[in-house]
């Protein structure tokens, strides 16, 4: 655990003034994990200084709601809310995703009510609906930030044209993407469209949903729940083209003194363009997570990382068809 006697660094998302690091949730609603244990883990990311808490409506069909608003009852000032909206079924489904007004006013006061309280601070449109133009959707969530449910409005997953639609009705506080080592694809054109209008971006999965840990090299031994054996690039001649790259990296993490997934949040850390928000079931992987933000790793690994692990070497998709056809590239 890092020395709490240093505090954590902040950052800006718009006007959210957040921790450097986050703390994704999601994976503490998958089967087998205990409740005890992810609530006492939030607590202690709270202690250790992170302030930025991320959930969704969809996320255990409100059991992740649920748990966070029990971790951090009695604590709600310290934290920065976010949650989101839209989907309402499996990537699977014909029309997974419902961003139509009346479904946005309905979804918020469930998500409040599973939170125990009486606002979202960042409040994300999970995915676009297709069918919905976004300023829409964005619409009827600026009306939510007009009565007060809602401080700041963000998306996920999106384009950097769909960023600027969207923020031409409403101030845009955080875009949130997948981001790692791993998937560096936002680089090219969705990072650069944030900087320019000063919208945060926040990284989901910034430990490739773990197989930058080097703990899961073969798929097959993740976690139940964990969507790791399913994506593509780890199937095949992709995962063994992964699995040379993972080596690499682990190569250069003994050098620094550092596990792999540390290794990779500094380097994420040391860019200061993306909060990474990785997912920490258990009170050692947050340990190990938190020891990232303290860690001193030199600035010539760090580039070395940056150079040999450009855009594109990682190969393979990152979702199935299913998935990535929610997706705006």
């Amino acid at each position: 655990m890092r020395d709490l006697s240093s505090p954590m660094p902040r950052t800006r998302l718009g006007r959210l003034e957040v921790s450097v690091l986050g703390l994704g949730c999601m994976s503490m609603s998958h089967p087998g994990r205990d409740d005890d244990e992810s609530r006492k883990a939030i607590r202690r990311a709270l202690d250790a200084g992170i302030t930025l808490l991320d959930t969704a409506d969809k996320y255990g069909k409100g059991h992740n709601e649920r748990l966070v608003g029990e971790a951090i009852a009695g604590r709600r000032e310290e934290v920065v809310v976010a949650t989101k909206v839209g989907f309402v079924g499996s990537s699977r489904d014909p029309s997974p995703i419902d961003g139509r007004p009346g479904h946005i006013h309905r979804a918020i006061d469930g998500s409040l009510q599973r939170l125990g309280t009486d606002r979202v601070d960042l409040y994300y449109l999970h995915r676009v609906d297709p069918d919905v133009p976004v300023e829409e959707s964005i619409g009827a969530m600026a009306e939510l930030v007009e009565t007060g449910k809602v401080r700041c409005l963000g998306l996920s997953e999106v384009s950097a044209e769909t960023l600027r639609r969207a923020h031409a009705v409403h101030p845009i506080t955080a875009v949130q993407v997948e981001y790692s080592l791993m998937t560096r694809e936002p680089e090219l054109t969705l990072i650069p469209e944030c900087q320019r209008l000063h919208v945060g971006v926040v990284g989901y999965s910034p430990l490739g949903i773990g197989f930058l840990t080097g703990a899961h090299r073969d798929p097959a031994t993740a976690p139940p729940g964990s969507r790791l054996p399913k994506q593509p690039r780890m199937q095949g001649d992709e995962l063994q083209t992964n699995q040379r790259h993972l080596a690499r990296l682990q190569e250069l993490a003994a050098e620094a003194g550092a596990t792999p997934a540390q290794l990779v949040l500094a380097w994420i850390l040391f860019q200061g363009q993306v909060v990474p928000i990785p997912g920490a079931s258990r009170l050692e992987h947050l340990a190990e997570n938190l020891a990232a933000v303290d860690r001193p790793i030199s600035h010539r690994l760090l580039a070395t990382l940056d150079r040999e692990f450009p855009p594109g070497t990682f190969v393979g998709e990152r979702k199935s068809s299913q998935g990535m056809r929610l997706i705006e590239r």
